[in-house]
């Protein structure tokens, strides 16, 4: 009876476990709305929920902090770097900054080289003589537009070498106004120049911007040995009528008050007209319509026809026929105005052709 008792109770108990409901879970798959935005292909910052990497959801009753928002990024991933401007380098980079001792006074003077990029090559070379009481920063210092002067000749094939005169810039010394003190020290960057393991020691050129041309021209006349190719005149006044205000055409010229009209002493220093005639190298005179500061164009053809009377070589003015000479009062017409890129395009084109000569 025992052992009909327990079968009984094996039974029962064997049917309950079959008759049983299984547990479903309590937690329901969360419905997505159907009012929800779809992202936009080009949105990376937030992934969308539910996809691998999203954000946890945050506990109940903990403050959610906002994400750090991250700037808009290139393709590349990185924001592309500025263009260079004057705000953060106003300056050409220079392939060599020395100095050179001008022998007359013992000044150390700054000289600024600037040339193309194969070091293994000879190029021709233009030493650049700044205007008034200039220095090299009037060709080194990069324009709005991010040129210079010096990278006008250096994409034209030639070296640029920039310097401070005597008393100016970063130079030592003193201010010697162009005359024979300045003259020198011009010679000295020259012989600096022709050294130049990269540059052809037979072409190299001066080119002089506005009063400059006194002391190239002054240099050329008193050292005719230098080796020294050409010579470019921009806009240079003739003599102590266009710089001292000593003529009759309302001139009052930059040295007004360093010496009187009658200092002679001071004045044979100081003339490119009486330079230029002496000089004996091909001279390029490049003139606008309307002068820089002179009222009119007349130093122009002052220059011209004294160059020609004197013997220089070759004479020529802007794209004129070479060796003619004109009459001041009836002049040829000049070149249209430009600025300064176009007018130092204009001189890059003339050493260009003088290198060729």
């Amino acid at each position: 009876m025992r052992q009909t008792i327990v079968l009984a109770m094996f039974a029962l108990v064997l049917g309950i476990a079959c008759t049983a409901t299984p547990t479903e879970p309590t937690t329901q798959p969360t419905a997505v709305s159907s009012s929800a935005p779809t992202a936009t292909p080009e949105v990376r910052s937030l992934p969308p929920q539910g996809k691998p990497g999203a954000s946890p959801a945050p506990a109940q009753g903990k403050q959610l902090t906002p994400p750090a928002i991250t700037p808009p990024q290139s393709k590349q991933g990185t924001l592309p770097a500025p263009k260079s401007s004057p705000a953060s380098s106003d300056t050409a980079p220079a392939t060599t900054i020395t100095t050179v001792t001008n022998p007359a006074s013992g000044a150390k003077l700054f000289v600024a080289v600037y040339a193309p990029k194969d070091p293994s090559k000879k190029y021709p070379a233009v030493v650049l003589v700044p205007g008034g009481n200039g220095d090299s920063s009037g060709f080194t210092r990069l324009s709005p537009r991010g040129d210079s002067t010096v990278g006008e000749f250096v994409n034209g094939g030639f070296v640029a070498i920039a310097f401070d005169p005597d008393g100016r810039g970063k130079s030592g010394g003193k201010e010697d106004y162009d005359g024979y003190t300045h003259q020198d020290s011009l010679r000295a960057v020259i012989q600096y120049a022709a050294s130049l393991a990269n540059v052809d020691a037979k072409q190299i050129g001066i080119a002089t911007f506005s009063y400059g041309i006194t002391m190239g021209s002054g240099v050329l006349a008193r050292y005719s040995e230098l080796p020294v190719k050409y010579l470019i005149d921009w806009e240079g006044p003739s003599n102590r009528d266009e710089t001292g205000g000593c003529g009759t055409r309302g001139v009052s010229g930059h040295l007004a008050n360093v010496a009187t009209c009658a200092d002679e002493k001071f004045w044979q220093e100081r003339e490119a007209r009486t330079f230029i005639a002496k000089v004996r190298v091909p001279y390029q005179r490049v003139q606008s319509e309307k002068d820089h500061v002179q009222p009119d164009n007349a130093h122009a053809v002052y220059m011209i026809n004294a160059a020609i009377m004197g013997g220089v070589p070759w004479v020529r003015l802007n794209d004129y026929a070479p060796n003619q000479t004109y009459d001041p009062k009836n002049p040829p017409k000049m070149l249209p105005e430009t600025d300064d890129a176009k007018r130092d395009a204009a001189i890059v084109k003339y050493a260009q052709e003088l290198t060729k000569k």
